[in-house]
C-alpha cells in the first residue's frame, strides 16, 4: 500500500462536475490522501495506514492530524501502484482489483473517523478531478 499525503489548505474532489469531498482548513491545515491498495498488501496493512495518516507529524509545529483535529480528504488512486522500471507504458499488476481495494479504503476511513478525524472523500472507481492548495509545499511517500 502506498500513500502520497500532502499538506494543505484546502482541497476537494468531483465527480462530473459534483464536489463530493472537500476540505477547507486555511487555519489548521489539513492533509490530502491519495492511496493506492496493492494486490499483495498484508491483511493488516490498512491499519498501518490509517495510524501513518492520523499519527505522522507533518503539519504546522510538527503536529499531527490527530494533534491538532485537522481533516483529510481520502481518495483511492491505483496509478500509485503502477510500475515504470521498463518500458513507456506503466504496469497495474501490482494494483488491487477494484473488488478488493474499495472495502479497504472503507476500512481507513472508518477507522480515521473512529478517531474522531473528519474524513472526506472521493467516489471509489470514477474519473475524479482533485484540486489542493499545497501548504509548504509539503508532500510525502508513505509505503506499508
Amino acid at each position: 500500500m502506498k500513500a502520497v499525503l500532502t499538506r494543505v489548505s484546502s482541497a476537494s474532489v468531483s465527480v462530473d462536475g459534483e464536489v463530493v469531498g472537500a476540505i477547507d482548513c486555511a487555519v489548521t491545515g489539513g492533509v490530502l490522501a491519495l492511496v493506492g491498495i496493492g494486490r499483495d498488501d498484508a491483511d493488516d496493512a490498512w491499519q498501518t495506514m490509517a495510524r501513518k495518516i492520523a499519527e505522522l507529524r507533518i503539519l504546522d509545529g510538527e503536529r499531527s492530524v490527530a494533534d491538532t483535529g485537522a481533516p483529510v480528504l481520502l481518495v483511492s488512486q491505483f496509478t500509485l501502484m503502477g510500475r515504470t522500471a521498463k518500458g513507456r507504458r506503466p504496469s497495474w499488476a501490482d494494483a488491487a482489483d477494484g473488488a478488493s481495494a474499495e472495502p479497504v479504503m472503507r476500512k481507513i476511513a472508518a477507522e480515521l473517523r473512529g478517531r474522531g478525524i473528519h474524513v472526506e472523500e472521493g467516489r471509489f472507481g470514477a474519473i475524479m478531478q482533485v484540486t489542493s492548495v499545497n501548504e509548504g509545499p509539503f508532500t510525502l511517500l508513505v509505503e506499508t
